[in-house]
C-alpha cells in the first residue's frame, strides 16, 4: 500500500516537472495596464514578438487601460500562477502606486519579478509659442505668475503627472494639474495652448520631435539621456533630481521557477542582441535587462524612495 503511494506521488511530481519543462505549451497572455499606443504598450508589443519567436508560442498583448494601471495589475495578482498570465509593468503599479491609492495587491507579496526590458526619463515639455525657451526661463516666468498656467497629465497619480509635480515642487513653482485619459490629448491641448506643459517619456514625444511646434526643456534622469543629448537634465539644476519610470514583467507569486527562469534568460539574451536593443533605442528608451534578484532589489529601492517623496508631495491616498 506504502508502496503504491510513493509510486504514485513520485509520478505526480515528475508529471508536474514535465508540464513546466515544458512551458509555454500553448498562448501566453501578457497584460499591458494602459490603453496601446503608449510606451509601455510600444515595449511589451516589441518584446512579446521576441519572446514568441524564441519560445515557439504566441505571446498576445491584452491592453487593460484603468485607474492609472491598477486595474489590470489587480487582474494579474489574483490569476492563476502557471506562466500564462504576465503582468508588463512599469514602476508606478509596483512602488508607487501603494502610497498614491487604494489598492487591493501587495506589490512585493503578490508578484515576482522577471526582469526590466528598458528604462526611460520624462521630457518637461512646452508649446514652441509659450515665451520660455530654457528651464531657467520657465521657472522664472511661472514664478512670476502663479497659479496661471496649467499642465496635462495622463492622470492623477500617473507618473506623467508625478514626474511633473516632483519639478513644479522643487522649483517651488504653482501650476494647476489637468488630468486626461492618457497623454494623447493632452499633447492636444497642449498644441492648442490650452495647457501650457506636459512630461512625457520620449516614446509618447515621438510624433513631435522634428516638429516646430514643441520645446523639450529638459529631461528628469540624473543625467542627459542618450537619445536626446542636446536637452539638458533637470539634475544640472536640481542635483539629485531623478524620475525615471522602468518597463518590466512580473508574474504571480506563486508561478514556476522554471517560468521565471526562461522569461529571464530569454530577454538577457535578446538585450545581448543589436537588432532588438536597436528597436529599444531608435524609439528613445535605454535597454537595461537585470536578472530577477536585480529586478527586486531595484523595486525594494523605489519603493523605499516613493515612501518617502509621496508624503511630501501631498499625493499619498486619502
Amino acid at each position: 500500500m506504502l508502496a503504491r503511494f510513493v509510486g504514485a506521488l513520485i509520478a505526480a511530481v515528475l508529471t508536474m516537472t514535465s508540464a513546466n519543462a515544458a512551458w509555454p505549451e500553448r498562448p501566453v497572455t501578457l497584460v499591458v495596464p494602459f490603453a496601446p499606443g503608449g510606451i509601455t504598450d510600444t515595449l511589451a508589443r516589441i518584446t512579446a514578438e521576441r519572446l514568441q519567436s524564441a519560445l515557439g508560442q504566441a505571446f498576445v498583448v491584452e491592453n487593460q487601460a484603468g485607474a492609472a494601471g491598477i486595474i489590470a495589475t489587480e487582474h494579474v495578482a489574483r490569476a492563476q500562477p502557471d506562466g500564462y498570465t504576465l503582468l508588463f509593468s512599469t514602476i508606478t503599479q509596483i512602488a508607487i502606486a501603494p502610497f498614491t491609492s487604494k489598492i487591493a495587491y501587495d506589490p512585493i507579496q503578490d508578484f515576482k519579478p522577471v526582469s526590466i526590458v528598458a528604462t526611460s526619463p520624462f521630457v518637461l515639455t512646452t508649446n514652441a509659442e509659450f515665451p520660455p525657451k530654457t528651464l531657467t526661463e520657465l521657472m522664472s516666468y511661472v514664478k512670476d505668475r502663479p497659479a496661471q498656467f496649467t499642465y496635462g497629465t495622463a492622470g492623477a497619480g500617473s507618473l506623467s503627472h508625478i514626474s511633473a509635480a516632483l519639478f513644479l515642487k522643487r522649483a517651488g513653482l504653482d501650476m494647476t494639474m489637468v488630468p486626461y485619459r492618457g497623454l494623447a490629448p493632452a499633447f492636444d491641448d497642449l498644441l492648442g495652448g490650452s495647457v501650457q506643459l506636459v512630461s512625457a517619456t520620449p516614446v509618447e514625444l515621438r510624433p513631435f520631435l522634428h516638429s516646430d511646434k514643441i520645446r523639450l526643456l529638459a529631461t528628469s534622469g540624473s543625467v542627459r539621456s542618450a537619445s536626446l543629448p542636446d536637452v539638458p537634465a533637470i539634475a544640472e539644476t536640481f542635483p539629485g533630481h531623478e524620475v525615471t519610470t522602468w518597463n518590466g514583467i512580473l508574474v504571480p507569486a506563486k508561478t514556476p521557477e522554471v517560468v521565471i527562469d526562461t522569461l529571464a534568460r530569454e530577454i538577457l539574451k535578446a538585450e545581448k542582441d543589436k537588432e532588438f536593443t536597436g528597436r529599444l533605442e531608435q524609439i528613445g528608451v535605454d535597454p537595461a535587462a537585470v536578472t530577477p534578484n536585480q529586478f527586486g532589489a531595484r523595486i525594494a529601492a523605489d519603493v523605499e524612495y516613493w515612501r518617502k517623496v509621496i508624503p511630501e508631495m501631498g499625493l499619498q491616498a486619502q
